[in-house]
């Protein structure tokens, strides 16, 4: 899929006019040195500091050129004046070094490693302190065994809280181990992480940054036999205290070492760097971008814009030129990039780049999955770490300040959060064996093997009420637009808390006599709702007392129905109702399960209807009606796409606001996925790139809304198959930046690797109702019809047997009445279910606002995805 429509300008590179202010403070040519940005402070803006690093070149060898002039001083470079000073911190300083590691804690920065004139740097963790003007050196007491003296390695602050060391060199091998140390815990005590599954091998001279949400990538570097590397690693902690390494998708456009990278926003950054035999990495690989939102790394051509292709060839070229270079240092503050010194070949240089243009711009307004997500942000958390480094010298303590930048960097973070976190949770488990026991049939008292029925029944698309004859079953084979789908919506969620009261008794059941009348539902004459905000609130506390006590995967007993997205066509509902039964003990829920698989509301004309007589029905039959959450079950989504509209429309301002935001209050709490039988897994989105285990789905705690969730949530929720079996791997999802489709291969890895034989999911408009992928291991499932009024697609049902024989059943839209038709037609004459033109007029300019993406398989005009007409 062409990631292009996401892009933005590329960074151009050009040299800082006022780096070399005063001869006496400017750093001087010098590589393997450090740049770190640092937060403004109630005396100072942002500034850089500039670390150590070797001054001077001894000449060639048969191995390579020696390194001299290694030195331990410090520059700092203020952002505001742009004027380098050459600092002199009073206590006891680091020895001279080059190849260390450096990283910002607030207003301080810490190193740590490196080598020198007199072989390798202790291990022991220096702090500049520049919280204000008496700027001092700190050495911090560390217990315990640590990564030991290392150069050629990486560290970085992760979650605002830990400091984390990877990889490098301790004189005798190239190592690959992981530490952790936590600034809020004393004493300061460094952990070794023991990381099972997909980790990097060992690596020095790599590159490693952190997004502000937490997330440390890992990049390129040199291995055991000196062979440069492409790949990217990503680590994170999950709220457990488990770290993860994941690899990220997709490898580098060119393998390097001794290159830097930086994070500006969601996209990181590469520039230069070594190949083989020291030759630098050139061309159009000079400049690299991985953007972690989309999932992708972005060569150059598809990040130059027209504008620079017709007037500054040049200058790309002389960007890509400045960019050929390698042990040099780099660090961004807000949307610039800042680059020093480094080597190019024999050559030392002593330069200043910034990046004028950088992608951020348009990524700050449109940082993470929506732009409506970032025009909803709440104030940004300010989880900064209380690092107090502890002196030998003289005990002192330097606060950390809370500081602009920080927070700044942290609302950034969560502008981005839904994107690209790794939480795959990799547990070793045992090779699946698939036993052949034989298919049982539909009323077979034990389950067999998943099977999918020859055969689907349908609904004649005329038919109306008591259908008699006109029952039709159809071979699978027969759907020519089972393939075709139509990629609905987008979300995230923020929700309030409410006072909680006793529900009244009989309230679910006065919901369910006025709703659940399948041969006989017509929509109100008055749009106003029949439920009070107050009732509301009854029908939501009885039902959150249930959904509670509810594990976040179901586990479920077959027969069960299963149902895909309603979208607020509550005349869908009834129609499936009527045709293939209803829950009560008149229909059929004494012998079959109902399990509901999110997307309630959105969209439809009565969202309202819907989701109260589902709750209803949750609180009649518990063990027998089960929901689970869609993407649409969020405050941020659902506020845009009618239910927020709705329950203003039909309730009025106050109580409307306050029922739709009680309501999302709920959706925190729904269960995310149902197994059946422990051989279908049933869930609204899919599996994306980072849900590997059914575990992982049920370690997500609940009440969760977007905001705090994982990639894993995102993936639950948001994730694609890929477009047919032969596109395998991950791709990214033209439903917007930092969202995936997966191929045959995972749906096949995934079943195999946690004994399930079928995946069950909603989420997207297929035009039967329900289409199969991965060789039928995978089924897409979705119940309404006519979305959004312009599809004309089936709906469907699956019905799966004692047998695990699974059913599909189809309902047809129904032919449109005309104009004149619709304004004659008595409610009890209007078989439709549709409301007067003049009451569907708000619901129908929404859905113009923000059409569904048209059919797969038909040509459409080039759009940008994504906008919310695509959501």
């Amino acid at each position: 899929m062409d990631p292009k429509p996401w892009l933005h300008p590329a960074p151009t590179y050009f040299p800082l006019e006022t780096y070399w202010d005063t001869d006496d403070d400017a750093p001087g040519p010098r590589c393997g040195h450090t740049l770190t940005a640092v937060a403004q402070t109630k005396s100072h803006g942002p500034r850089l500091i500039l670390f150590g690093g070797a001054t001077a070149i001894e000449g060639g060898t048969s191995t390579g050129i020696r390194l001299a002039g290694v030195t331990n001083s410090v520059h700092s470079y203020d952002v505001l004046t742009k004027k380098w000073t050459r600092m002199r911190p009073a206590g006891e300083a680091p020895s001279p070094r080059a190849a260390h590691a450096a990283a910002s804690v607030g207003t301080m920065v810490v190193f740590q490693g490196g080598i020198g004139p007199a072989g390798h740097s202790t291990d022991d963790l220096y702090v500049l302190d520049l919280t204000n003007d008496k700027y001092k050196w700190h050495r911090v007491v560390v217990q315990g065994q640590g990564p030991g003296p290392r150069y050629g390695h990486v560290m970085d602050l992760v979650a605002q809280r830990y400091l984390v060391t990877v990889s490098g060199n301790d004189g005798k091998k190239v190592l690959s181990d992981t530490w952790a140390l936590d600034t809020a815990q004393k004493p300061y005590m460094w952990l070794r992480l023991n990381i099972e599954g997909d980790k990097p091998s060992a690596r020095m001279y790599a590159t490693a940054s952190a997004r502000s949400d937490g997330m440390f990538l890992l990049c390129g570097g040199r291995d055991t036999s000196g062979s440069p590397l492409s790949d990217a690693y990503g680590l994170m902690m999950h709220k457990n205290g488990e770290w993860e390494w994941t690899l990220a998708p997709g490898v580098s456009p060119s393998s390097r070492y001794q290159h830097a990278a930086v994070f500006v926003g969601a996209r990181l950054h590469v520039t230069g760097g070594a190949l083989r035999g020291g030759k630098m990495v050139d061309g159009e690989a000079a400049l690299s971008v991985l953007d972690t939102a989309a999932g992708v790394w972005l060569d150059r051509n598809g990040l130059v814009t027209s504008s620079q292709s017709n007037n500054n060839g040049q200058m790309e070229d002389e960007s890509l030129e400045l960019m050929r270079r390698c042990r040099h240092a780099t660090s961004s503050v807000g949307s610039r990039l800042y680059v020093y010194g480094g080597l190019r070949g024999d050559l030392l240089l002593g330069d200043f780049l910034v990046a004028e243009n950088s992608p951020f711009h348009s990524d700050a307004n449109n940082p993470g999955l929506t732009s409506e997500k970032c025009s909803n942000m709440a104030s940004p958390r300010t989880n900064l770490c209380p690092f107090d480094p502890i002196s030998q010298d003289d005990g002192h303590e330097s606060p950390l300040s809370v500081d602009k930048e920080a927070s700044q960097r942290v609302a950034e973070a969560d502008a981005v959060h839904s994107t690209w976190q790794a939480a795959q949770t990799h547990i070793a488990t045992s090779v699946m064996t698939n036993q052949a026991t034989g298919i049982n049939t539909e009323g077979g008292d034990k389950p067999g093997d998943v099977h999918l029925h020859p055969r689907a029944v349908v609904i004649a698309r005329e038919a109306i009420g008591n259908l008699g004859g006109l029952v039709r079953q159809l071979s699978l084979d027969h759907f020519e637009n089972e393939s075709k789908r139509m990629m609905p919506d987008m979300s995230h969620p923020g929700a309030k808390r409410f006072m909680r009261q006793k529900s009244p008794q009989g309230l679910h059941k006065k919901v369910i006599s006025s709703l659940l009348t399948p041969r006989n539902w017509k929509p109100p004459i008055e749009r106003t709702f029949f439920l009070d905000a107050y009732e509301v609130g009854e029908l939501c506390y009885a039902a959150e007392q249930i959904l509670m006590q509810e594990a976040t995967v179901l586990q479920l007993k077959a027969p069960v129905k299963v149902f895909g997205d309603l979208h607020g066509q509550f005349g869908d509902l009834m129609r499936l109702f009527d045709e293939y039964g209803f829950p009560s003990t008149g229909g059929d829920i004494t012998y079959i399960d109902y399990l509901f698989l999110g997307d309630y509301v959105d969209r439809g004309q009565h969202s309202l209807e819907t989701i109260t007589l589902l709750l209803a029905l949750k609180i009649q039959y518990p063990d027998n009606v089960h929901l689970i959450r869609g993407n649409h079950e969020a405050a941020d989504i659902n506020a845009l796409f009618g239910f927020r509209l709705e329950c203003i429309e039909r309730m009025g301002e106050n109580d409307g606001i306050w029922a739709w935001q009680r309501f999302n209050h709920l959706f925190n709490i729904l269960p995310l996925a149902a197994l059946i039988e422990d051989k279908i897994i049933c869930m609204h989105g899919g599996i994306g790139r980072s849900i590997h285990l059914v575990e992982q789905i049920e370690k997500i705690e609940r009440p969760i809304t977007m905001d705090a969730g994982s990639v894993v949530l995102m993936d639950l929720l948001w994730s694609d198959p890929t477009e047919n079996d032969s596109v395998e791997g991950l791709r990214p999802n033209a439903r917007g930046p930092g969202l995936v489709t997966f191929g045959p291969d995972r749906v096949a890895e995934f079943c195999k690797r946690n004994k399930l034989q079928m995946i069950i999911r909603a989420h997207e408009c297929v035009m039967d109702g329900f289409e199969r992928f991965a060789h039928g291991q995978l089924i897409t499932l979705f119940s309404a019809t006519n979305y959004c009024g312009t599809a004309n697609n089936a709906g469907a049902i699956l019905v799966i047997g004692r047998g695990l024989v699974v059913v599909p059943k189809l309902i047809h839209p129904l032919p449109p009445l005309t104009h004149t038709q619709t304004l004659t037609l008595e409610p009890e004459s209007n078989p439709q279910h549709l409301p007067p033109p003049e009451e569907n007029n708000w619901m129908q300019e929404l859905n113009n606002q923000r059409p569904p993406t048209p059919t797969r398989g038909r040509p459409q005009p080039d759009q940008d995805r994504t906008s919310l007409a695509y959501i």
